[in-house]
């Protein structure tokens, strides 16, 4: 198949509403898959580089979309990974120096040499900026592309690509399974997936959310408890309670209050991303050995690992599919916390 340019939506300035391109795409290489998007996932990340609120800096226009799933329509001559017709998905990076002790060590989303190369919003090794998943067609390297379990439909794994693996790596990383109690932060776009995994690891599962109104959600994703935060009484009766706590959320919560839940030797991770620095009080941690750690996605060995595990025990996103047209509301939705809850774009409507 040759390509030259494909239709798209980008946001053409910072803060533009997005609207339809078209874009160049490079002919694949000798190691290059072309995936024909089927569908693709809409996370906050998206308007926060499409609103340049990680900063002013940025090349415009900008294709978000990094919760990619699609199907194989060619391939290089040297690719052995993937075959034309195969399911296929990709996440937050295209590249990496795959060089570096962690690149080697199967933590690509660390690489400490060139760094990781987003899969938009970067610089791809031809130079060019890098364009994501809200369009038709993309062009990534074989060694960055995921496989999609035939049991899991495309629509509801392509949110697995980002928020999937976000909350599969510290629960994986700090073992949740049977026996250990963990709570999940927040029941959103991310949270709503750390519930179905932790639970089919074996976990206790308690969501702490501001209110009950996600109370019966909760239950039917898999959480055994359901407490809100807004409530004082929930922090006296919950003091001490769980080995993992992961944080979802972007707000700037009292830290100390959640590190107080945790058991001795507990550790609460931070996957959510707070505009401004949260302070915490030394003696939240030092009292009961506590940790306070961050994680971020997850390597392609692991991305991996969570799509077969996804797959084994039939999960996937709770989402809502729209069409390309709807791309701006659905934004104003997802800051109004008006979803449940993914996003989904049918990327044919493009």
């Amino acid at each position: 198949m040759n390509l030259s340019t494909v239709p798209a939506y980008a946001a053409p300035a910072p803060k533009a509403p997005l609207e339809r391109i078209t874009i160049p795409r490079r002919e694949p290489g000798e190691h290059d898959v072309l995936i024909e998007i089927k569908y693709a996932g809409i996370c906050h990340s998206d308007i926060h580089t499409a609103r340049a609120e990680w900063g002013e800096g940025g090349v415009f226009p900008v294709v978000p979309g990094h919760e990619i799933a699609g199907v194989v329509a060619a391939v290089g001559s040297g690719v052995t990974r993937h075959a034309v017709g195969d399911r296929v998905g990709v996440g937050c990076f295209v590249d990496s120096c795959r060089e570096c002790d962690n690149c080697r060590a199967g933590l690509e989303q660390y690489c400490t040499g060139s760094g990781m190369v987003g899969t938009y919003g970067a610089t791809g090794r031809d130079g060019e900026p890098t364009q994501g998943g809200y369009s038709t067609h993309i062009v990534v390297d074989e060694n960055y592309v995921l496989r999609i379990p035939d049991s899991i439909p495309l629509d509801v794994a392509a949110p697995l690509l980002c928020a999937g693996v976000t909350l599969y790596s510290p629960l994986a990383h700090w073992q949740a399974g049977p026996g250990k109690k963990v709570a999940i932060v927040g029941l959103g776009g991310l949270g709503h997936i750390g519930v179905k995994i932790a639970h089919a690891m074996g976990a206790e599962v308690t969501v702490l959310s501001q209110s009950l109104r996600k109370k019966d959600d909760g239950e039917r994703l898999g959480a055994d408890h359901f407490h809100a935060t807004s409530d004082p009484a929930t922090f006296q009766a919950l003091a001490g309670t769980f080995d993992l706590i992961v944080n979802t959320v972007s707000a700037e919560l009292d830290l100390g209050a959640y590190l107080s839940l945790l058991k001795a030797d507990g550790t609460m991770v931070q996957v959510g991303a707070p505009e401004r620095p949260l302070p915490v009080h030394a003696f939240a941690l030092i009292r009961g050995r506590r940790s306070l750690a961050g994680s971020m996605i997850g390597g392609i060995a692991e991305t991996q690992e969570m799509l077969d595990f996804c797959g084994e025990h039939g999960l996937g996103a709770d989402i809502e599919l729209i069409g390309a047209d709807r791309i701006n509301e659905a934004y104003e939705r997802v800051v109004a916390g008006d979803v449940r809850y993914r996003f989904v774009i049918d990327t044919a409507t493009i």
